[in-house]
């Protein structure tokens, strides 16, 4: 982060520039994705976006991930660097996460419109869950989210048993 000192109307402000990061975003929202295949990023989640620039692409479950161009940067290259494309493993995540990412940008509005291939991957219909997760952001159906907790939960009571004694130690 660059830190610059400005005038402006006889006062000093100092302004981060951070072109294109997220600072921190969390939270969960529904939204409505309209007949467009558009939905809107909720207020919250855009003012931690600096810049209107995303990634998005498939998610290892039946969601999308949005990332900013400069986490995007950082996670696709550590995937490129750490694999081989000799490897059949490496092959198959490159061409389930890397391959399908396509840009976009959030409009004067503050929605995007999400690709048809990724919104019919991710079964998108009208309802959609956003999930504000730190550095990236998580798209899905509202339908399908909801299974997901139903099938996951005794997963997730383990993982937070786990966590829970580490956290203790």
């Amino acid at each position: 982060m660059d830190y610059y000192g400005i005038q402006i109307g006889g006062k000093k402000w100092e302004v981060i520039v951070n072109s294109g990061s997220i600072l921190m975003i969390r939270g969960e929202f529904k939204y409505s994705l309209d007949e467009k295949g558009r939905l809107m990023i909720p207020a919250r989640v855009r003012t931690e976006i600096l810049g209107n620039a995303l990634i998005i692409t498939r998610g290892v479950e039946k969601c999308l991930w949005l990332f900013t161009p400069e986490e995007w940067k950082k996670i696709a290259g550590s995937l490129l660097d750490s694999t081989s494309l000799f490897q059949e493993k490496a092959r198959l995540i490159q061409r389930r996460i890397i391959a399908p990412a396509q840009d976009i940008e959030i409009d004067r509005s503050g929605r995007i419109s999400i690709p048809s291939t990724l919104r019919d991957y991710a079964g998108l219909q009208k309802e959609c869950k956003i999930l504000a997760i730190q550095t990236y952001i998580e798209i899905w159906d509202d339908e399908t989210y909801a299974g997901y907790l139903d099938e996951t939960e005794a997963q997730f009571k383990e993982a937070a048993e786990a966590i829970g004694n580490k956290l203790a130690q």
